[in-house]
């Protein structure tokens, strides 16, 4: 389910929008202070908690909610797919347990720690998705959706570009 694979980065989009828009800060200022706050931390770690997930996994497969068994296990592949790709700003994926922060040799994002590697990596990955998905979809709605996500992840990047290169 495309929600729970989003889920555990929406509070990044609401912290961002909140110092961005809301506050006005800098880009230095919300990745080097802002991003390291407590009320960030443990907002952003909430949704990044395996914990947490796997309680709401638990109370889906009890309620016989398919659709929430899939959002968790959506949710849990993302964690899991994070997790080795973030040196020093990783998620607590044990909060509300355990502080302990998993610190990668690779970073998704940091040039010191491969970064540039894995963006092109992933920047195939999703090409090629796309490429693989559009054609197994037959539907217009399926292949409108299809757009609508691959636009927005290339905008995403435009942005990125833009303003942390």
């Amino acid at each position: 389910m495309a929600i729970g694979g989003v889920l555990p980065d929406a509070p990044m989009f609401v912290f961002y929008f909140v110092e961005k828009v809301l506050r006005g800060s800098s880009e230095q200022y919300i990745w080097r202070q802002a991003y390291y706050q407590t009320h960030w931390q443990n907002f952003i770690d909430v949704f990044n908690s395996l914990p947490i997930i796997a309680f709401g996994f638990l109370i889906a497969l009890w309620a016989e909610s398919r659709i929430g068994i899939l959002l968790f296990a959506s949710m849990t592949l993302h964690v899991l797919g994070d997790l080795p790709l973030h040196h020093d700003d990783g998620h607590r994926h044990f909060f509300p347990f355990s502080n302990w922060r998993f610190e990668s040799p690779i970073s998704y994002w940091d040039p010191n720690h491969y970064g540039g590697l894995f963006t092109r990596v992933e920047i195939l990955a999703v090409l090629i998705s796309c490429f693989v998905l559009f054609r197994r979809y037959k539907s217009l709605k399926g292949r409108m959706a299809l757009g609508v996500i691959g636009g927005l992840y290339g905008a995403y990047f435009v942005y990125a570009f833009t303003m942390w290169s």
